[in-house]
């Protein structure tokens, strides 16, 4: 039940910085939060940096220990680096990796009220700035989105690290990013809560959250072609750095701070298919926000716009891109799945099952109408 409320807020990260080589210079930032380190660390980074943080480290009043990240994020998981840290007296966190190893150490230091510093070493969702977690199940299902009382201390952006990676992750963020605009607008006509405490008081949005989610779908529309193709690359190029900026800062400040709506109820209830499962996050939001789009009736100039950007950047733009069916069956799966969303009471319109059937497909024929007017492959 949609929950109205008369108060609007805001909330943020306290301090963000990005640029290239910045993790060389970690234990100077954490050093600024206290002398007593605790990493946890994504398993494909964990032998290079606990080597690198030994050197960092050499010469440092603080102390510093570590722990690998691997797997899904859950409780057990959680009390297991809850359990390590007490044992080190630990006063900062920080985490080094994607979004999993990121929310891994969100929660670590809220139970333990430390200061959080997150390095992100990918572009690929938009995690690193929120006060948000989630967490999963032992058999792999998400069954938890904790809300936590403040976001991290200061999140490290290092563009060269991010450059390194697969562009697969970078193009991934834009298309987590590219629903930040269009949800927003989804919460704001609605009245909706945002994500900021909206588990102790409903709150809506700000006119900054507002100018941020626009700035960020024009940031996309703008850089992220070039970004794109500088990622494949490996070149730091004022485009990759404003892509960089847009995944992780804008978006994660949109999202938090005016909502979710139809693109991550379809985007995440895809997962209920085998085949969503090979997909990334911000794959499946994306063509979520076409569903989005097909749903509120938004103008052709407004569709074809993001049908142009999704193809030129990879995202998908129909279920055939997704490598799935489009069988009833599998509609009828992912619809259902999305039901469970709390974000569907962002919508304008009251959607039951076969509503959202009908969405997909309509959704899926934009696009492929779209690839086939312009020769896409």
């Amino acid at each position: 039940m949609r929950r109205k409320t008369n108060y609007r807020a805001w909330g943020s990260v306290g301090h963000y910085i990005q640029g290239p080589g910045l993790l060389e210079e970690i234990e100077s930032y954490a050093s600024e939060f206290g002398q007593a380190h605790f990493y946890i660390i994504d398993v494909f980074f964990y032998d290079e940096w606990k080597e690198k943080l030994k050197a960092l480290y050499r010469n440092s009043k603080s102390t510093f220990s570590c722990r690998v990240y691997e797997g899904e994020i859950t409780h057990r998981k959680i009390a297991e680096f809850q359990k390590q840290a007490v044992g080190t007296e630990i006063d900062t966190v920080i985490a080094i990796g994607g979004g999993k190893s990121i929310d891994a150490a969100k929660v670590t230091a809220a139970r333990m009220d430390c200061a959080l510093l997150i390095c992100p070493t990918i572009a690929s969702t938009d995690a690193p700035t929120s006060a948000m977690s989630i967490l999963y199940s032992e058999d792999g299902k998400m069954n938890e989105i904790m809300l936590h009382k403040r976001n991290p201390d200061l999140v490290l952006a290092d563009s060269r690290i991010i450059a390194q990676a697969p562009a697969r992750f970078l193009t991934a963020g834009m298309g987590d990013a590219l629903s930040t605009y269009f949800e927003g607008l989804s919460n704001i006509q609605s009245g909706h809560e945002n994500y900021v405490w909206c588990d102790k008081k409903p709150f809506v949005s700000t006119v900054s959250g507002r100018a941020i989610a626009k700035c960020c779908y024009e940031t996309l529309i703008r850089d992220g072609y070039a970004a794109k193709l500088a990622c494949e690359r490996h070149l730091c190029v004022p485009a990759l750095e404003n892509i960089i900026e847009c995944n992780i800062l804008m978006s994660g400040l949109g999202f938090e701070n005016v909502g979710c709506s139809i693109a991550h109820a379809i985007g995440n209830a895809i997962t209920v298919l085998p085949e969503g499962e090979n997909l990334m996050h911000g794959e499946r939001v994306g063509f979520g926000v076409i569903c989005q789009l097909a749903a509120e009736h938004y103008d052709t100039k407004t569709l074809e716009e993001v049908l142009n950007f999704c193809i030129m950047i990879g995202i998908p733009v129909c279920f055939e891109d997704m490598s799935i069916e489009l069988t009833e069956e599998n509609l009828q799966q992912i619809a259902e799945e999305s039901l469970e969303a709390d974000s569907w009471q962002a919508c304008s319109r009251t959607c039951q099952k076969e509503d959202i059937v009908q969405i997909m497909k309509i959704a899926d024929a934009f696009g492929c109408d779209y690839k086939k007017k312009h020769a896409v492959k």
